[in-house]
């Protein structure tokens, strides 16, 4: 009895393995894709290209260390288009991983949720809320400023019903503002390139 389950339990671990390295590939394009197309909506451009990627290590306010990537962004003639840049943060559900895009003054262009595990029809509203033209519009401001929800004393409305969601996501933001503004640009992505 027992050489037979051992023996059912390693064919299903084989099987198992098997179907996960089959799916591997398929996924791992996929999320190159996502990240592809979002880079193209916080950017507001369909003629780019990734001219550099970054790496920033910071601390947050609580002193945990954060990662993360930025992708310097220029125009088909090799113009400075700004970055777009990963942030994650803790969201009411789980990880909260946001690409926002900001132009070369750190203005935001857009944003696009990557990942999050926020409460269906609440928290998960954040893909929307925040863009131009919604309740709680970002398109366009310049977080020099943290941004806050209005509940804070900031200026931004938070989602109904999901104000840490709200807060998680503007944290989000601000530090990829903060990571983004500590990337040196240099001669060849800057805005100003020198011969």
């Amino acid at each position: 009895m027992v050489l037979v389950l051992t023996l059912v339990a390693v064919i299903m671990g084989g099987i198992l393995a098997f179907v996960n390295h089959l799916t591997e590939g398929p996924i791992a394009e996929q999320k190159e894709k996502a990240l592809a197309d979002g880079i193209k909506a916080v950017m507001a451009c369909n003629d780019l290209k990734v001219a550099k990627t970054d790496e920033v290590k910071q601390n947050d306010a609580k002193g945990k260390e954060m990662t993360f990537t930025i992708y310097q962004i220029q125009d088909a003639q090799g113009k400075d288009l700004g970055a777009a840049v990963e942030s994650t943060t803790m969201g009411f559900g789980g990880d909260l991983k946001v690409l926002v895009g900001f132009d070369p003054e750190g203005k935001i262009l857009g944003y696009t949720l990557l990942e999050h595990a926020e409460t269906p029809g609440l928290g998960a509203k954040a893909d929307k809320w925040f863009q131009k033209d919604q309740k709680g519009d970002i398109i366009g401001k310049d977080p020099k400023e943290p941004l806050t929800v209005s509940k804070d004393g900031g200026q931004v409305d938070a989602i109904t019903a999901s104000t840490i969601t709200s807060r998680a996501f503007l944290l989000a933001i601000n530090n990829a503002y903060n990571a983004y503004k500590t990337t040196p640009v240099d001669g060849e992505t800057g805005a100003t390139k020198q011969e």
